[in-house]
């Protein structure tokens, strides 16, 4: 459906409703553009903004199914550029990711939104009360939607770093706890933002430093702004697909020295316990001619024999940390 539909004019937004037929003509006028904005359409709804503003059926397609990653193409005189959204549930230790797909052209900008990461009503209010930067156009308002998904980015990324040092110490402490499930979620998390972050470098890239004729030169400075910081971004979270790759090799290790010296343990009390079992055992045999069988002193000195031969192997165990 559409969210809203307005005409700017020197940077300042026209008053009165519009629909997408009157807004096409408004923006005729000269340093005029139509902002329209909408929310998971189906194709009928988008039929009408399809035919008045000539967007590419390709690209239309794209817009109303979705699930692409980030991109951007060239139709003619327009753009068309894909964004990933993303936020954090901390609580669920999950990426929410949406897609936010852009037409842009002389004189207008269509925001399709799928998802509920990145509510555009804040980027439109924000940028309203700067006129003198609006009315570079509907390529300050790409900026501003672009430079609010990279804004985004970062609860996401301070949220999974915080899951990330939790699950580091929990593989290093001292509780015998085996976090590998949680591990290869949050590793699997941290791919799904990837896939956000790492495309959308080149399509920023090439509106930073390309001349390309809908995005005015005083704009552009402000997208190798946002840039800078997707890439920083972006380098974090390579950084977290690596420590994770490490911490689940970490795990792996700590499990197998647990387990041996859980054998260790084993292994050391074991061979006490055979100790008083060969004992019993050989004196267990029912023979007549058998030392010490009639000595009033024989019980308790093979009792006191196997107690002095127990002890000194703990001792020993212990002192070899294998108790």
């Amino acid at each position: 459906m559409i969210v809203d539909c307005a005409v700017y004019r020197e940077g300042q937004r026209v008053p009165g409703e519009f629909t997408p037929e009157s807004a096409f003509k408004a923006s005729r006028i000269d340093d005029s553009f139509v902002w329209i904005g909408l929310h998971e359409p189906t194709e009928d709804e988008f039929e009408v903004v399809r035919v008045e503003f000539g967007l590419h059926e390709l690209a239309v397609e794209d817009a109303v199914k979705a699930h692409q990653r980030p991109k951007l193409e060239r139709y003619g005189d327009s753009l068309f550029l894909v964004l990933k959204t993303a936020r954090y549930v901390a609580k669920e230790e999950v990426v929410q990711t949406g897609e936010i797909l852009i037409f842009l052209g002389e004189g207008f900008i269509v925001a399709v939104r799928h998802g509920e990461a990145s509510g555009l009503k804040e980027v439109r209010k924000s940028l309203e009360l700067r006129p003198d930067f609006l009315a570079n156009g509907p390529s300050a308002v790409l900026y501003g939607i672009v430079d609010r998904v990279v804004d985004d980015y970062l609860p996401v990324v301070a949220g999974l770093e915080d899951d990330i040092e939790e699950v580091e110490a929990e593989v290093f402490s001292s509780i015998r706890a085996n976090p590998v499930e949680r591990i290869y979620y949050l590793k699997r998390e941290v791919l799904e933002f990837r896939r956000a972050t790492a495309p959308l470098l080149v399509p920023l890239n090439q509106l930073a430093i390309q001349s390309i004729a809908v995005i005015r030169p005083e704009v552009r400075e402000y997208f190798r702004d946002v840039y800078d910081h997707l890439l920083r971004v972006n380098e974090q979270v390579e950084a977290f697909r690596d420590l994770l790759t490490s911490i689940l090799e970490a795990n792996l290790t700590q499990m197998n020295i647990r387990q041996n010296e859980d054998m260790r343990r084993i292994s050391a009390w074991v061979a006490i316990a055979v100790v008083p079992t060969m004992i019993a055992g050989i004196y267990g045999m029912n023979f007549d001619n058998m030392p010490e069988l009639r000595s009033p002193l024989g019980y308790p000195m093979v009792l006191l024999g196997m107690l002095v031969i127990c002890s000194g192997m703990y001792v020993f165990f212990r002192k070899r940390d294998w108790l």
